[in-house]
């Protein structure tokens, strides 16, 4: 396992981790929002285990990321197409859960080396024909998407109040902190090394402010920056249809919009646990997909 920063010009510089098989091919998984470097320890077993080398990131102010300010999400490209070649490979694998969604999208869109891309529970677009972006979300998302519609001063004061919460909360504080986030379904999965590593990215994500949580939320109220069709690789969708923070409509709404999409739309299932517990029939899909792509 290492851990470093890459440059990736005008001083800016993205914190990264690698770990597993040297050979291995790269997963480059994108984290939630808000969320940071240090990984799911139950994603870097499967990922390990499938002879892939797990590579997590902090996103551009996040955690010891330096900030890039008004980054669209296509922006995230350039970023991953610079630690690519830092890597030496010519084809890797591309996984997003929440907030991660979007910018896993935007790397199968623009970075060539993608061989296929996994988006877990991601936010659609905002604003699109056919989605209502924030119908069926939990009192909290409600709140902070509409601070963010509002503009960079209002959302900044809202995450400004959530940080102070969060950046020491232990999995209790961040069951009440999303209260109105998290189904049954979801709670019974924040336990014990899952809860632990949600702890951890949180603490890290913040350390250093909300200006990662910040330019995610801006980014995802405005154009992405890059069209769906651009999309050539294959991207697998998991969705559940009980998720308070990203609706079962935007799963819905991805999987009727990507090119060439292959759609898991799972009955029951929460933001959470439709990763939590189907994570090897991901991995399994994701390489399955890339090697006959």
């Amino acid at each position: 396992m290492s851990m470093d920063f890459l440059e990736v010009g005008a001083g800016r510089r993205v914190h990264y981790r690698v770990s597993g098989p040297q050979d291995g091919v790269p997963l480059i998984f994108h984290h939630g929002t808000p969320g940071a470097v240090t990984p799911i320890r139950a994603l870097e077993r499967a990922a390990h285990a499938r002879g892939l080398r797990l590579v997590t990131t902090s996103r551009p102010g996040y955690g010891s990321s330096g900030r890039f300010e008004g980054r669209s999400v296509a922006d995230v490209a350039d970023d991953i197409t610079a630690l690519v070649e830092m890597l030496g490979v010519t084809r890797c694998l591309v996984a997003g859960w929440s907030g991660g969604g979007p910018h896993s999208l935007a790397c199968a869109a623009r970075v060539p080396e993608v061989a296929a891309a996994l988006v877990i529970a991601g936010l659609a677009p905002f604003g699109v024909p056919g989605l209502d972006f924030t119908a069926g979300m939990g009192e909290e998302n409600l709140t902070e998407f509409g601070a963010a519609v509002e503009g960079e001063t209002r959302l900044r004061e809202y995450l400004d109040v959530q940080r102070e919460y969060l950046r020491e909360a232990t999995a209790s504080h961040i069951l009440v902190a999303l209260s109105t986030l998290l189904p049954d379904v979801d709670r019974a999965v924040m336990t014990d090394e899952f809860a632990e590593d949600m702890e951890r990215s949180f603490h890290e994500a913040l350390v250093s402010g909300v200006d990662g949580w910040l330019d995610d939320d801006l980014a995802f109220v405005h154009p992405w920056g890059f069209d769906l069709d651009e999309i050539s690789c294959p991207v697998m969708v998991w969705q559940g249809s009980a998720d308070l923070m990203v609706p079962f409509s935007h799963g819905v709404w991805l999987a009727a919009n990507v090119p060439g999409v292959t759609a898991h739309l799972e009955e029951g299932e929460g933001h959470l646990s439709v990763g939590v517990g189907a994570l090897d029939r991901m991995l399994d899909e994701l390489v399955s997909a890339a090697a006959t792509a």
